[in-house]
Order: C-alpha cells, then sequence, then structure tokens
C-alpha cells in the first residue's frame, strides 16, 4: 500500500511551505474517519460523505483524495445540481428558472446562485470546448450522404444579430432598500452585434446542424475563432462541398477567402432583392410598375443574369435624389459581389441561395434568451451565456461539466 506525500515537500522539507499539489508521501498523516466532513448538495438531495483526510505539517494543506476519485467538488453545490441549474437557466430567466429547479428538485437555489453556478459553467469556454469532436461531424456527413451519388453540400453561414447590453460602468451596488435599488437606471442601455457563424448540412428540404459558435466581439475574434476550427480539423472538407453565404458585410468575406479559399461563395438571394425593392420604391410612383419592374429583375438575376440587371441600372433615369441615390447603392453592392451571384448554376449544383439557416441560428441562439422584456446584459455575461446555448445546440453541453472536472483535477 502506497503512503501519502506532498509532492513540492518531497522536494525541499522546507518548515513553510506553499505547495498547492497534494499526492503521496510519509509527510502527511492521516486524520481520523470520526473527523468534521461537510455536507454535499445534489441532486438527491444532501449527502453525508465519509472519507479519509490526509494533512501536510510542513505545508499545512488537506487533501481528499477519495474526492478527486468521485467527482466531488469543494462545495456545497455538487456538479449535477450545477448542470440541471444550468441547463434551465440556458432556456429560461434566472428567477423562472429558479423556481422551476426547486418545484422539479426539491432543492432551493436561489436566483443569484443560478446566475453564479452558470456563469462558473461558461467560464473561459472556447468555440473548440463547445465544438462536436470529428468522429461526430463524420457521422452526420455520413447519413446524410447515404445514398446520394455526389458530396452532401456543407453551408457555412456568417452572420451578425444585435442583442441588448450594458455598458460596464452600471456595475455595483446601490445603496438602500429594495425599492430604492429598483429606481430607473442611471446608465444607456446599448445593442451590440453578436457575430458567428453555424456551419450545417443540407438534407433535401432539411438542415441538419453541426455546429454554431457566437459572441459579442470583434470580426477579428470572430475570424480567429473560424481559424481555430479549421486548424483543429474538425471540419471534413475532403467529404463535402462546403458552401460559404452571407450577405454584403464587408468583415465577411476577408476571412472566408484567407481560410476557405475554395469554398463555393453565395451572396444572399434575398438580401438583393431588399436592394432592388428600394430602388422600385424610389423610382416608381405608380405601385403596379414598381411590382413589375422588380419581378421581372429578380427573375433575371435568379437565372443569373446579373450582367443584364447591372446594365439595366444604368440605364435608368433617376426621377428624384432618393431614386439616383438608391440606383448607385444598388449597383455598387451587385458589382461588388458579382461573382457571388451565379444563381443558376449555384441551383443546379444544389447550393442555398438564401441564409435561412444562419437567420434562424441568430433566433434560438440569441433572440430567444437574450431578447427577454427588461434584459440588458454585461457583455461577458452575455458571451458566457451564448457560449452554454451553441453547446446546447451542438449537443455537447454534457462535455462542458466533463471539461470543468478534468481541468479541475489536473491543477
Amino acid at each position: 500500500m502506497r503512503h501519502p506525500f506532498c509532492k513540492s515537500c518531497e522536494r525541499g522539507h522546507h518548515s513553510v511551505c506553499h505547495c498547492d499539489d497534494i499526492g503521496w508521501s510519509p509527510a502527511l498523516s492521516k486524520i481520523p474517519s470520526h473527523g468534521h466532513y461537510p455536507l454535499n448538495l445534489g441532486l438527491i438531495g444532501e449527502i453525508e460523505v465519509h472519507r479519509p483526510y490526509f494533512y501536510c505539517s510542513h505545508c499545512h494543506r488537506g487533501h481528499y483524495p477519495l474526492d478527486e476519485v468521485l467527482g466531488l467538488r469543494a462545495v456545497r453545490i455538487q456538479r449535477d445540481v450545477q448542470q440541471a441549474a444550468a441547463a434551465l437557466a440556458t432556456a429560461l430567466p434566472y428567477d423562472t428558472a429558479a423556481t422551476l429547479f426547486g418545484h422539479l428538485s426539491g432543492l432551493a437555489v436561489s436566483s443569484e446562485r443560478m446566475h453564479t453556478l452558470t456563469n462558473e459553467a461558461a467560464e473561459r469556454l472556447s468555440v473548440l470546448d463547445v465544438a462536436p469532436t470529428r468522429d461526430e461531424i463524420d457521422q452526420r456527413v455520413a447519413h446524410v450522404a447515404a445514398g446520394r451519388w455526389r458530396r452532401p453540400v456543407l453551408v457555412l453561414g456568417i452572420d451578425g444579430a444585435y442583442v441588448p447590453s450594458r455598458p460596464e460602468s452600471a456595475r455595483g451596488r446601490r445603496p438602500g432598500q429594495a425599492r430604492q435599488r429598483a429606481r430607473r437606471a442611471q446608465w444607456r442601455h446599448e445593442w451590440r452585434e453578436a457575430k458567428g457563424f453555424r456551419f450545417y448540412l443540407l438534407n433535401g428540404d432539411r438542415i441538419v446542424h453541426v455546429l454554431s459558435w457566437h459572441q459579442v466581439h470583434t470580426e477579428h475574434e470572430l475570424g480567429e475563432a473560424l481559424r481555430h476550427v479549421k486548424e483543429a480539423g474538425v471540419i471534413p472538407e475532403d467529404t463535402v462541398r462546403l458552401c460559404v453565404i452571407g450577405d454584403g458585410a464587408e468583415w465577411i468575406w476577408p476571412h472566408v477567402q484567407a481560410l476557405f479559399p475554395h469554398a463555393c461563395q453565395v451572396l444572399d438571394y434575398y438580401h438583393c432583392a431588399e436592394y432592388l425593392h428600394k430602388v422600385a420604391k424610389a423610382q416608381y410612383s405608380d405601385q403596379g410598375h414598381a411590382l413589375e419592374w422588380v419581378e421581372a429583375t429578380l427573375t433575371r438575376l435568379y437565372l443569373g443574369k446579373v450582367g443584364w440587371v447591372l446594365g439595366g441600372l444604368r440605364r435608368m433615369q433617376p426621377t428624384s435624389e432618393e431614386a439616383l441615390k438608391a440606383i448607385d447603392n444598388c449597383w455598387v453592392y451587385l458589382t461588388a459581389h458579382r461573382g457571388r451571384t451565379h444563381y443558376r448554376r449555384l441551383r443546379r449544383g444544389g447550393y442555398p441561395l438564401g441564409s435561412g439557416g444562419m437567420e434562424s441560428s441568430n433566433k434560438f441562439i440569441c433572440h430567444v434568451r437574450l431578447k427577454r422584456s427588461g434584459a440588458w446584459w454585461y457583455e461577458g455575461n452575455s458571451n458566457q451565456m451564448l457560449a452554454l446555448r451553441c453547446a446546447k445546440y451542438n449537443g455537447t453541453f454534457p462535455q462542458i461539466f466533463t471539461r470543468n472536472q478534468r481541468q479541475k483535477a489536473a491543477v
């Protein structure tokens, strides 16, 4: 049988030691089993765990070896409670989640504690922490590819969604009773753009979700997240036909060209339609004429005749300053993305023309949870919530808590 030892003390044997590692050494003494033991709160209720405790007389630190084996946390609330609380908090407001958690489990957890447990679970999560493994993605690709004569289409959608935010200056306690703390906030709210991307497979008239990542961050940070996904090799580019779809935002396409230069690039057809409708509204006073022009122009665009559309815009005689501006904006937009508008060829290849898959990701990951009545989020809290919701829809929510357990065990 091995004897307990303190690794750092074994190296130096100082009378005062600041070591954080406790392993096995004769320098440690065993405390009798009738000592004080904390109660551990799990989903089955409060349990009292009796286990040996080792204490180092040199560095004056204690250690429960059995805790590492059982995966127990050094706090009262255990990991299963935290996981259940985070699962509810990612779907519901904290107050509602705390109430529902009490009804379902019989355990009383305040909304503040729900908030703390959720943020602890999401601390320092990265895109690779919430991404499925390569094997899991390969299985989804193989399922979609079964019975098909050509490789399935894997779509990468990139877009941004505005979420309600509050400045960091709003932090801090306000003195007084509850009625005073509930007064109107002295800070101004703002809307921040949560930039994100989504990989999904096309399976007939349905889509198969693969990976999503949304954060309130800069375009450079978004590009770094995409680069990490590519370098990790979780996307099977050799077994799919990669297609990138987005609108005309300037920050999207440089990252696509740098990371996926051979991917098929598609400009969202319905964003083009918005520009054409603006031209028709400004140019024609008669609604019938405007609708007739829009339908004819969209048909040409749908058939891949973008050159005809650009020529028609150049030949138009503006009827007002507003019409002139709308025509110029539309012409510049289509010219800049002309190589991404071959819609007839794209339809033959089975590629999508619209970014509805990405828009739905914005809705069920960002909007559903963050856009609540009266909710204004600090950037850090919103990013943690978005990371957990991405993990939920990526199918990797349980592995977050396994990761936390491994990290703490390593420390």
